[in-house]
């Protein structure tokens, strides 16, 4: 029982220093967030729920393996090698290619306009929503662009 402790507590660790320092992570966490948050705008079957969860968590493992790819290759070579320069192109268009599949899952599931011209309404016309969304993506922007470690330095060089 202590070794599977151990190791979801290394996982989460893992989990942890990539949202760190992978902003391509942050991105894509971030849309999964506004995914999940928008899909209950739809009346979404239990099938299609399991589809939006699984092609969100399929984009993020995709992630996390090209960043442990890019990690190792790094800690092999910073000098110019093909062999690493496939490696590194290769996990990438993984993602991409998983990222891809994703906006064609929200396009066929989410592309409604009469849905998507009443989430707008719903969200502009409430005060407060509107005010939270505003600042969710002022939010979001400081996440995925600087990241929270820049954000933590900023923060620690103002009090010193």
């Amino acid at each position: 029982m202590k070794k599977q402790l151990k190791s979801f507590f290394a996982a989460f660790s893992g989990i942890g220093q990539a949202i760190l320092t992978e902003g391509h992570l942050r991105f894509h966490t971030v849309a999964a967030v506004y995914v999940i948050a928008f899909s209950f705008f739809y009346e979404l079957s239990a099938e299609k729920w399991a589809v939006v969860i699984m092609t969100i968590a399929l984009v993020i493992s995709a992630e996390l393996v090209n960043s442990a790819a890019e990690s190792l290759c790094d800690r092999i070579t910073k000098d110019y090698d093909p062999i690493i320069k496939r490696v590194k192109d290769i996990s990438a268009a993984a993602v991409l290619v998983l990222a891809a599949g994703a906006v064609c899952v929200a396009f066929l599931f989410y592309f409604d306009i009469d849905r998507i011209v009443y989430i707008f309404n719903y969200i502009t016309g409430r005060a407060p929503l509107l005010i939270l969304f505003l600042l969710s993506l002022i939010i979001s922007v400081l996440f995925i662009v600087p990241g929270p470690l820049v954000i933590a330095q900023l923060f620690k060089r103002k009090r010193n």
